[in-house]
């Protein structure tokens, strides 16, 4: 079992892979757009490419279960990020010379940042999910997500400061140096964490290939067929879809609608995002510190709700939906209305939902067959990085259709919050369906199969 500085040790490798892929999806974003004059749509088109290839998450998960060890993975997929990460920067540099041969090396890189996102990702959430205590788990997400938002910020601030005054061969020592620290951090930081700890899910002793465990590649599709009829993992990951989808269409349109609405300017608007941060990690903060007290104080009568990851998950959707119906008002309302308030609300309840959301995801991992946790991790993953790369489809398309249909900006954008408000009124109601106790698992003796063995095979 994980103690809470082994759980640290893989925060900081949540960390690394946080640090490169900030400094992809956003520096060099700004470089391509502002300092090469390029379309708007390059980036966006390479970002949605690396979300694409993350739809590989179950395929990754599942080899971390073939191997019955998740470090190998996570060392692999950190080294193709780091060298995505190096590739991508040269790739913007090279845009400057050769465009054509620049952007298909770009078109290259962001798919191995996928991959490696992909791989790394994928089997550090399964590797939590294994080896952290139930009643842990909601501050281990916590902890790890927090750690993996002080890397972009860290990130950010650091290669500010060295890109100026820019130029192209600062952009490639920067990224190179940026992805070659993140790769020596969580190399180091892995180093003998998985051999140190044992299993929380009870299991047979390891065995000595993958077929005595009923485990092939070839098995792949079979296994996943399995864990898709397992009907906790499937609803999960429709909860994971709806949710998602709901979160990350709003990201693009608040500050628009900030400046549109608000009349702010492009830095009032910034400091707004930074207000929905800040309420983001005290709302992460807070499930973590209410979880881990109802766990200590089960015999309390509040204890039991407060240690409840479906609980906080319902309510960080339902929030969300009300603080989003509040910027509807907003829209309707316009600047007398308190909008800093209603967009650290919605920040706050973002954070409940993420938290208790990660934290349901890691106690259902190993409900169901045994020895899948890679393959049902993989599997939400896939549905997260689908809804991301449709969300901001989804709300900046809404939103212009918004504005063609309405002259006034405000009811524009309040429409796109009124559809937002729906989806996480849906993921509420989903939520409500969410169970992380015993019971879900006796769903894995409903489809035996004579070589990929139940959960309830083992004592």
């Amino acid at each position: 079992m994980l103690s809470w500085w082994g759980i640290v040790r893989l925060g900081l490798v949540q960390m690394a892979l946080g640090a490169v892929v900030v400094l992809t999806t956003s520096t060099l974003n700004r470089v391509m757009v502002v300092e090469l004059a390029l379309p708007a749509l390059l980036p966006g088109a390479l970002v949605a490419l690396h979300y694409v290839v993350q739809l590989s998450r179950p395929t990754m998960g599942y080899g971390s279960d073939v191997w019955q060890r998740r470090t190998p993975w996570i060392v692999g997929g950190m080294t193709c990020l780091a060298t995505g990460g190096a590739l991508a920067a040269a790739s913007v540099v090279w845009m400057t010379s050769q465009p054509s041969a620049g952007m298909a090396l770009a078109a290259i890189a962001f798919a191995l940042i996928g991959l490696g996102v992909s791989a790394a990702g994928t089997s550090l959430l399964a590797l939590l999910a294994k080896r952290v205590a139930p009643a842990r788990r909601g501050a281990a997400a916590a902890v790890v997500w927090m750690m993996m938002i002080a890397g972009f910020a860290l990130t950010a601030g650091l290669a500010g400061h060295f890109l100026d005054p820019y130029s192209p061969a600062r952009l490639l020592a920067v990224a190179a140096t940026v992805s070659a620290l993140a790769w020596l951090l969580a190399v180091v930081a892995l180093a003998g964490l998985e051999r140190g700890t044992a299993s929380v899910t009870p299991t047979p002793a390891t065995p000595s290939t993958a077929t005595e465990t009923g485990l092939s590649w070839q098995a792949f599709g079979q296994a996943l067929a399995q864990v898709w009829r397992e009907p906790q993992a499937r609803h999960f990951t429709i909860f994971v879809f709806v949710s998602m989808l709901a979160y990350s269409s709003q990201d693009l349109i608040l500050e628009p609608f900030a400046g549109a609405a608000f009349d702010m300017t492009p830095g009032q608007s910034t400091q707004l995002a930074g207000v929905q941060h800040g309420g983001v990690l005290l709302g992460m903060v807070a499930v973590a510190l209410a979880t881990a007290w109802g766990a200590r104080h089960r015999q309390h009568r509040w204890g039991p709700a407060m240690a409840s990851l479906r609980g906080w998950t319902l309510l960080g959707c339902a929030a969300s939906a009300l603080a989003l119906l509040a910027l509807v008002a907003a829209g309707a309302v316009g600047p007398a209305w308190p909008l800093r308030p209603t967009v650290f609300a919605l920040g706050v309840a973002n954070g409940a939902f993420s938290i208790g959301a990660i934290g349901s995801m890691m106690m259902l991992a190993d409900q169901g067959r045994r020895a899948r946790e890679g393959t049902r991790m993989g599997l939400w993953g896939a549905a997260q990085a689908m809804a991301f790369a449709l969300g901001g489809l989804l709300g900046t398309g809404a939103a212009d259709l918004a504005r063609a249909l309405w002259a006034d900006p405000g009811t524009a954008y309040a429409s796109v919050f009124a559809l937002e408000a729906l989806l996480f009124g849906l993921s509420a109601w989903l939520a409500m369906r969410i169970t992380t106790g015993p019971a879900a698992a006796p769903a894995a003796r409903a489809y035996p199969h004579p070589t990929l063995p139940a959960q309830g095979d083992h004592a």
